[in-house]
């Protein structure tokens, strides 16, 4: 402390002091909020790091953003179109056995054909069958099978349709237009006429639908032993 003369007489004064602390109250507050500075950003650093590995582990559980093959929830998102389909089976009606007789011609020149032929038709399906007949002179032998049917007679369409399957399938069915391509030149009542040609003749109802008889000769393992001296 010092004196200072004035114009009175010397009085006693007291000169300001630039450092009575100011200056270390200030640099305490500065490192105060340097330290709380520092600690909010390691907060802020180490909330976005936790953020992010949560993503990533969310994203790698399947319950992140879509993508090819996940919606987001967890659940498949494949295209239906990629997805493997089951087929669907089909199955062919039942065939119609009742409401028209059915005669069976021989067109196809191999004698008794006709009757083997409607027996089988009879005896298996259980089609309601006429007396067999041979086919009209100026009709000759047919290489392929060809069912007539009465349009008259409600059912025979249906009825002509299931022959044709009974004998295989492949057979043309058409309607009867005029006189009946008979010896005989008519059909008894009849509403079904099949033409039995070469390619139906003579052959068992399970042959004509694919199933097949093993005929080859049997295996001889221990053949005889020959007393022949050649």
């Amino acid at each position: 402390m010092s004196d200072v003369t004035d114009g009175s007489g010397p009085v006693p004064r007291r000169t300001p002091r630039s450092a009575d602390g100011g200056a270390p109250v200030s640099g305490a507050l500065a490192i105060v909020l340097a330290v709380i500075a520092v600690v909010a950003g390691f907060l802020i650093l180490r909330s976005i790091s936790d953020g992010g590995d949560k993503q990533l582990d969310v994203q790698s559980a399947g319950t992140g953003p879509a993508e090819a093959g996940n919606d987001g929830t967890g659940n498949s998102t494949v295209p239906s179109s990629l997805a493997p389909t089951t087929p669907v089976a089909t199955t062919e009606p039942p065939l119609v056995t009742d409401g028209a007789t059915v005669v069976v011609a021989n067109a196809n020149g191999i004698g008794g054909s006709a009757a083997t032929t409607s027996r089988a038709l009879e005896a298996g399906p259980g089609f309601t069958i006429g007396e067999p007949t041979d086919a009209s002179s100026a009709t000759g032998n047919l290489d392929t099978t060809v069912i007539y049917y009465d349009p008259a007679q409600p059912q025979a369409q249906a009825v002509a349709d299931s022959v044709g399957r009974a004998l295989g399938g492949g057979v043309t069915v058409l309607v009867l237009q005029g006189t009946p391509p008979t010896a005989s030149g008519d059909l008894g009542g009849a509403g079904v006429l099949v033409m039995l040609g070469l390619d139906k003749a003579n052959k068992t109802l399970e042959e004509l639908n694919g199933a097949t008889t093993d005929t080859s000769p049997a295996l001889i393992t221990n053949p005889p032993l020959s007393t022949t001296i050649p």
